[in-house]
């Protein structure tokens, strides 16, 4: 889809509706059918909530492991690598809640109606980027498409920042600029994946929507969706696939490192590791398993 299909579209679904509600194309109860996957709690606004205890189990994943279980669910393209970072330590990955919005180039009768709106919903008189902050949760990911833009893109500085970590402990991924890289290098954690670095500040930009479907990159990504990152990447989890791909990721490190302790042991041969497990493997295995706390096991006739 080209850009100037997709701010068609934005348009067109803005210009049907009698409020924004939420900045956005979709009400509470449209958002909700959006994400009809997901079974499981949601914040007021309808975006899900996946806990925090499968957030905690997906810090270990890899970018490749999560790709290879959302291929096989029929989700090819959810991942996002290319980026500038700041704050970004080996070992430390972003995982969190995507809050998604998104921005189009300015067009003064549709800003106009934007801060109209703005008014009715009592949002403070200030830029339009400091309205996505305010819905911000801890462990939120502000997630941004600013269509690429980098001078006059930049969607924070280091005071915005500061207020995004307060509120998160999290992150931010824009697809567009940030500027004061030295003051935001300050706040310690706040990790920041951006196309690229720019001193300029927003400008000629309208925000078109908070918690809707956005673009970064060749990506859709949809509010509450799960942020991943690792050094290759981005990777964007639909919400009802985030516990599937924290048990698949769990198993695979569980099965590589019973594995290596059986070679060093001796007791089995690479051949036998690397091939379809035998019964009493697979009951070795998921008994060690248990040894070290993990609730995932293989099923004896699945495929190794």
């Amino acid at each position: 889809m080209t850009r100037s299909i997709a701010a068609a579209l934005y348009l067109a679904a803005i210009a049907t509706l009698p409020s924004l509600g939420q900045l956005g194309m979709f009400s509470n109860e449209q958002r909700t059918a959006l994400t009809s996957a997901w079974t499981g709690e949601r914040f007021p606004d309808g975006r899900p909530k996946v806990p925090d205890s499968v957030l905690d189990r997906l810090k270990n994943t890899t970018a490749e492991e999560a790709w290879g279980t959302l291929r096989g669910q029929g989700y090819r393209l959810q991942f996002e690598g290319r980026w500038k970072t700041i704050n970004v330590e080996p070992g430390k990955r972003l995982v969190g809640r995507a809050v998604t919005a998104a921005f189009l180039p300015l067009r003064p009768d549709l800003n106009n109606y934007i801060n109209q709106n703005a008014k009715k919903e009592k949002r403070v008189a200030s830029g339009q980027n400091s309205w996505i902050i305010d819905t911000l949760t801890e462990r939120d990911v502000m997630v941004v498409d600013l269509f690429g833009k980098i001078e006059d893109g930049t969607i924070i500085g280091d005071n915005l920042g500061t207020s995004i970590w307060t509120k998160t402990k999290a992150g931010l991924i824009v697809d567009g600029a940030v500027r004061d890289v030295s003051g935001i290098s300050e706040i310690k954690g706040f990790q920041v994946y951006a196309r690229d670095f720019h001193p300029s500040f927003l400008a000629d930009v309208t925000l078109a929507g908070i918690n809707i479907p956005v673009r970064i990159g060749g990506v859709t990504v949809l509010p509450g969706d799960v942020v991943l990152s690792d050094p290759e990447g981005i990777v964007f989890i639909p919400a009802h696939l985030a516990e599937r791909v924290a048990d698949e990721s769990e198993l695979t490190q569980l099965r590589d490192k019973w594995g290596h302790q059986m070679l060093r042991d001796g007791k089995y041969t690479p051949g036998q590791i690397d091939t379809q497990w035998t019964p009493q493997m697979v009951e070795e295995f998921n008994r060690w398993a248990a040894t070290q706390g993990s609730k995932v096991r293989i099923q004896p006739r699945q495929r190794q």
